[in-house]
């Protein structure tokens, strides 16, 4: 499989396997279906609440002699209410214990945006800390020291923007290795990309296919529905592929790293054959002018009443 060279000189398998939204039972025989079927990258969170269970379906993969340590790419992400310096390290032990594994091979800060210990949902303005009380130089200064003890082996980030990507590297001097956002046809985010292009920092596409089975509380009257744009059905039509597959294709082919959550067998394995689909040069054309810069996860449910932080603040400053 293609992969994505991070600045450590790791390389990161291009197409990964989404477990986001995924129950527990339904995460341990996805992941399990997953490798079998030839995925070697695994996209964890201790919020998605199921690394339990993608841990017990490794763990019998290895046993088995099915997979190697070595072969895998696990990545996992530091919750918002252990920012602090003192919590950072304790929190990856943790989804370390559940993965049942030595070390990640990728620890990202899952969200810019702090809250209080212990409170893993915010539901007031007041259990949100702001960017003041709770730096994120000092959480990534923490989250670096866990590379250091060889819990993991690249840190990184999910949800900044280029000026926060900035501020990390203008004050620690130690560059994320990875960004993970979201990123499909209506939302390309090209100068964000370009950026880390720029930076060798790896840029991993969450919600690629648009999430279609997001949250209620990140819906909007009136979302788009990318599996019925017309310019992707007419280029999957003129491929005899799927939309799915066109838009994954599209994704490798600018050296973003995919992470499509799939259950089922038929849609895995369509999912890993998107990585032989060629796009020609207009194709590539049609779609870059799909963009929408149109969020599914905008992120105002951080910025409830009495929250320091705006959706503007988000992804703008």
């Amino acid at each position: 499989m293609k992969s994505i060279e991070l600045l450590s000189g790791d390389q990161m398998p291009i197409l990964g396997l989404g477990t986001w939204k995924m129950p527990p039972a339904e995460a341990y025989e996805s992941v399990k279906l997953a490798i079998r079927n030839g995925y070697r990258h695994i996209d964890c969170a201790w919020i998605y609440q199921n690394e339990s269970s993608v841990g017990r379906a490794i763990k019998e993969l290895l046993e088995t002699g099915e997979v190697s340590r070595e072969e895998l790419w696990i990545t996992s992400k530091l919750w918002n209410d252990r920012h602090h310096p003192d919590h950072v390290c304790d929190a990856l032990k943790g989804s370390l214990s559940d993965l049942r594994l030595d070390y990640v091979d990728l620890y990202l800060i899952h969200w810019p945006v702090a809250h209080e210990y212990g409170v893993p949902r915010a539901e007031s303005g007041s259990q949100m800390l702001s960017l003041d009380e709770v730096p994120l130089t000092d959480t990534w200064s923490a989250m670096l020291t866990c590379v250091e003890s060889g819990l993991c082996r690249n840190a990184g980030v999910s949800n900044f923007n280029q000026p926060k990507l900035q501020k990390l590297i203008d004050v620690t001097g130690q560059t994320p290795a990875c960004n993970q956002v979201e990123c499909h046809p209506y939302l390309q985010q090209k100068d964000l990309l370009d950026y880390c292009h720029d930076h060798q920092i790896a840029f991993t596409a969450y919600s690629p296919l648009g999430s279609g089975d997001r949250p209620e509380l990140m819906r909007k009257d009136g979302d788009p529905n990318l599996f019925s744009d017309p310019l992707l059905q007419a280029m999957a039509e003129q491929h005899q592929v799927s939309v799915a597959q066109v838009m994954l294709a599209w994704a490798i082919h600018r050296d973003t790293a995919p992470i499509p959550k799939s259950s089922h067998p038929e849609r895995q394995q369509e999912n890993l054959a998107s990585l032989d689909l060629v796009l020609s040069e207009a194709d590539l054309e049609t779609l870059s002018s799909l963009d929408q810069n149109y969020r599914y996860n905008d992120g105002a449910y951080w910025a409830i009443p009495g929250s320091p932080y705006t959706v503007t603040d988000l992804w703008n400053h």
